[in-house]
């Protein structure tokens, strides 16, 4: 029965990894090509759609045993995946801007995350983790919200 359970870990492991790649290649691209166009709907599409199927492969891996932080943060990107899609499908007051943040800063707690994985594949003692992935992710979003915000002068949008 254990290595069955290895063997559906392993499956979803590397389900969740190509779903999290596919979701990297297409946030990329839609943050840094125009917007509005059937081009970044589509690739907009497949970005939402991978990142929901990334977020719940998390909960089915359990690295320490039980619930962490890391679902914590599964649950967070899902609240903003959901606060993008949403304003956008249902086209409200200042739907594009609220659509543009949150999206954007999906794209941004992906590359976030992206550090946790990094450090908990290449990082054995779990002191060096902690701050290795802090300044990892705290560089990442100041970089990110850099970028958020010139774009959002650039449409004309406020925070």
């Amino acid at each position: 029965m254990n290595y069955l359970n290895d063997i559906i870990h392993s499956i979803i492991g590397w389900f969740h990894f190509i779903t999290a790649v596919i979701a990297m290649i297409t946030g990329t691209i839609v943050l840094l090509n125009l917007k509005g166009t059937t081009f970044h709907k589509r690739i907009g599409y497949i970005y939402v759609l991978s990142m929901l199927l990334l977020n719940i492969s998390a909960f089915f891996i359990m690295n320490f045993g039980s619930f962490s932080l890391f679902h914590f943060f599964a649950i967070v990107s899902l609240v903003s995946i959901l606060g993008g899609i949403i304003p956008m499908l249902k086209r409200g007051k200042n739907w594009f801007a609220y659509h543009f943040f949150f999206m954007s800063w999906s794209v941004v707690g992906l590359y976030c995350a992206f550090w946790a994985e990094v450090g908990t594949r290449f990082v054995d003692n779990m002191k060096d983790f902690w701050w290795m992935v802090a300044l990892a992710t705290f560089i990442t979003a100041f970089i990110g919200s850099r970028i958020i915000n010139k774009e959002a002068k650039k449409l004309h949008l406020k925070k």
